[in-house]
């Protein structure tokens, strides 16, 4: 029963985590738009087009806290229904509508609350309403998870015939609303406490330093296995706690502006020295490290593993190695490489988080930062190069370059010392891409000849799901297949692997999930269409 309960739990958990990512893959978008106007204006100041360029990627990040309550409303909706996401702007709209500045100011006969003084500025201040808008992240959520559950719950309720109209998915936003209301109720008099509370605990987390950003780091490496790390991500990365690492970052202008203008640890948008707001080198502290790991020190590792491979399986190795290094190098994406050895050699993961941890904490010592919309990969880097908040980002690059010697030596020697079962090394028997590299190379060559279709795959992936009849659900996030199944026992895991993907995960009874890559959406639906055959 405990088990059964556990696996729900975390089932749960790994849903909220995949809608979360719904949210922050819309981020590219503003960081590449952010990332040109930042590039047009340092060649000419002042330009109107720098000026278009920066505010149509403050589209996104100005309302970033109504995107993730459409994202986590359509993310959660059990048959991801646009009435969901529908319901996720109706409530997050009425929400901050009833209890936003402008409101609140209204309730309590303040005409203009910029204009208050002394201690009625610092109570209006301490209770956090300027925080309630379009922006806010943590409003977002809550009333993202209000509405996917108000869909979940009536989207199949029937009414009397006289209000039929009203029925089933058009009654969700209507009961999204009024739920909404009586939220906006509770928060009236809750938010005050909760904002103080969020914004001590951000405080605190700065205040760490860089023993913050280096717990913070190792904590996000540990994460990955389980796909929580979206979730962690979060709270660094957006205003859910004051901290919104990313979205200072992107508005650097707006920042530093802010950053003169502030007059208290309240109102500074960084590190609160006592007397003056710093941000340049302050705000970007839990993106910046990430660079070094990602560019160059996957890639070391992934070098190591190469070269430590048994000879004849180097072939493949190679081009597994070769594939994933590139996509970490370049956008960030390290997920493939990471699942190549995270169960078959857990030690060296443990290692890759520390060493993680280490590069968090040397780039927020240092004051080195940079930032990202997606991942910490070369595309990124460049487009946050102009970024005024961006200070000695080009010394990443040489710790990127430590990093890779210290990554390659440490694999090198821990995969020797201790036999570690990494890629091409070990029989099929030890599971891992090692079952895959056991395959002789003229019989993945037939094999290749003979399905180059491109659902050949995800045939395979199918089959070791337990066949269509197996299936509960299916649905991807960034770089993994989420699959419910009905019967784990039907479930074959080197067949999966044979598929060459990058790893195969149980994260719980009924749970699997499947690691491919930056190309998930492409095999996931080619899986659909084999599963929609299926059932015709």
């Amino acid at each position: 029963m405990a088990k059964s309960a556990q696996s729900s739990v975390m089932g749960s958990l790994q849903k909220l985590s995949k809608a979360l990512m719904g949210a922050v893959a819309v981020l590219p978008v503003a960081a590449l738009l952010c990332g040109i106007g930042y590039w047009i204006d340092a060649i000419n100041e002042g330009s109107v087009l720098a000026s278009i360029f920066l505010k149509s990627g403050s589209a996104v990040m100005d309302n970033l806290g109504l995107i993730f309550a459409l994202a986590l409303a359509f993310g959660l909706a059990k048959d991801h229904n646009g009435a969901a996401a529908l319901s996720g702007f109706v409530g997050f709209q009425t929400v901050i509508q009833l209890i936003g500045p402008k409101a609140m100011a209204g309730y309590r006969g303040i005409e203009d609350p910029e204009a208050l003084t002394g201690s009625d500025a610092l109570t209006w201040a301490s209770q956090g309403w300027d925080a309630i808008d379009s922006k806010n992240v943590l409003i977002g959520i809550i009333v993202g998870l209000l509405a996917a559950f108000t869909y979940n719950k009536f989207s199949g309720t029937r009414l009397p015939d006289f209000l039929a109209f009203f029925s089933g998915r058009r009654l969700v936003p209507i009961l999204t609303a009024l739920f909404s209301m009586v939220l906006a109720g509770v928060l009236f008099f809750v938010w005050p406490l909760l904002y103080s509370v969020l914004f001590h605990f951000g405080q605190w987390i700065q205040g760490m330093g860089i023993l913050g950003a280096g717990i913070y780091g190792v904590v996000n490496r540990l994460l990955i296995p389980t796909g929580l790390h979206h979730a962690l991500n979060s709270i660094f990365w957006f205003d859910v706690i004051g901290i919104n690492d990313i979205g200072k970052f992107l508005n650097g202008a707006e920042t530093i502006e802010a950053a003169r203008q502030a007059t208290d640890a309240a109102s500074c948008p960084g590190v609160w020295n006592g007397s003056a707001c710093e941000v340049v080198g302050q705000v970007g502290r839990y993106q910046a490290g990430f660079f070094p790991m990602m560019m160059f020190g996957i890639p070391g590792a992934a070098l190591a593993m190469y070269l430590r491979a048994d000879k004849k399986r180097r072939k493949v190795v190679g081009s597994l190695m070769m594939a994933g290094a590139l996509a970490s190098f370049f956008t960030g994406v390290t997920e493939p490489l990471e699942f190549s050895f995270m169960f078959a050699a857990p030690l060296l993961y443990v290692v890759h988080a520390l060493l993680t941890g280490v590069s968090l904490a040397i780039a927020a010592a240092f004051h080195w930062t940079s930032g990202f919309g997606f991942s910490a990969g070369l595309v990124d880097m460049v487009l946050s190069s102009q970024n005024p908040l961006a200070n000695k980002w080009w010394m990443l690059l040489l710790l990127g370059v430590i990093y890779f010697f210290v990554y390659f030596g440490i694999f090198w020697f821990l995969i020797g010392k201790f036999n570690l079962l990494t890629p091409g090394r070990g029989s099929a028997d030890d599971g891992g891409v090692a079952a895959l590299t056991d395959i002789p190379e003229e019989e993945r060559e037939a094999q290749a000849e003979s399905s180059a279709a491109p659902s050949s795959q995800a045939e395979r992936i199918l089959a070791g799901l337990g066949g269509a009849e197996n299936i509960d659900s299916l649905d991807y996030c960034a770089t993994r297949l989420r699959v419910t199944v009905l019967d784990d026992a039907k479930v074959d895991e080197h067949q999966l692997e044979a598929a060459e993907v990058a790893g195969v995960m149980r994260p719980g009874a009924g749970n699997v999930q499947v690691i491919i890559g930056p190309q998930v959406q492409f095999v996931h639906d080619d899986v659909a269409e084999l599963l929609q055959r299926a059932k015709r």
